[in-house]
């Protein structure tokens, strides 16, 4: 049952009683907040991810209008509370109140604006909710269009969920409509997928190496291979591309 009278603001303060000004610059440098980087921008309350999954926890009840105003701060922990509310109350709620959550955070997914924020995140709700709705697995492609790194990412990491059940279709399509992107962080999300696709079936994976190592990135093709015997590593790595990101 859903506290209507609970409040953002109380997470909010649960998460300051826990910060470090030490530990948020720590943060901000490891997550590339200077000008120009893919984080520019962000603050750092200095809130560990122990801790803050230990106060989302608590507040898994809370009511959509307040989760929108954490997702909407300006603080990364608090956008962090948010959506791992929502994974927390994913996990409790029926199908109905799965399909509202999982719409929800469509709608603001510009929170997740950071690669932790995605992969804590999405495929514990977007892919999960999808993987027994393949039709309404278009937004994933649509996402992986997208001119937003932020929301490639969500697209191909989303798809760990249906690797997990074996089904490994949409994480190959994926990453193959991704292959031309130019950042890195893409590249090793990409890469990371296709290298859990290889732990459960390994004659898929080489499938793909062999019609596409050669054109993908350097970064995408190593965590792809990593898991690799030495001589077949180096084997792929000579017939992929030269230069990080062609």
């Amino acid at each position: 049952m859903i506290r209507k009278n609970v409040r953002s603001t109380t997470v909010l303060n649960r998460l300051r009683e826990r910060a470090s000004s030490e530990k948020a610059q720590v943060l901000s440098g490891f997550f590339k907040t200077g000008e120009g980087q893919y984080g520019e921008g962000d603050i750092f309350l200095g809130v560990t991810v122990p801790e803050i999954r230990k106060i989302s926890k608590e507040f898994f009840d809370l009511p959509f209008p307040e989760v929108s105003k954490l997702l909407a701060s300006r603080y990364h922990e608090a956008r962090m509370a948010g959506l791992l509310i929502l994974t927390y109350a994913y996990a409790k709620a029926d199908e109905d109140h799965r399909t509202a959550i999982f719409d929800f955070l469509l709608s603001r997914r510009v929170a997740m604006n950071n690669w932790d924020l995605v992969d804590v995140i999405a495929p514990k709700t977007i892919g999960v909710y999808l993987t027994k709705r393949k039709k309404e697995r278009k937004i994933l492609y649509t996402l992986a269009e997208s001119d937003n790194l932020w929301e490639r990412r969500i697209a191909i990491v989303s798809t760990f969920s249906f690797i997990r059940e074996g089904d490994f279709a949409d994480a190959l399509s994926i990453a193959e409509r991704l292959l031309a992107d130019r950042h890195d962080l893409i590249h090793k999300a990409a890469g990371w997928m296709l290298r859990e696709v290889g732990k459960r079936d390994i004659s898929v994976l080489r499938t793909f190496l062999d019609a596409y190592a050669s054109r993908m990135p350097r970064t995408m093709l190593r965590y792809a291979i990593e898991r690799l015997p030495e001589a077949e590593r180096k084997g792929y790595l000579r017939g992929g591309p030269l230069t990080e990101g062609l």
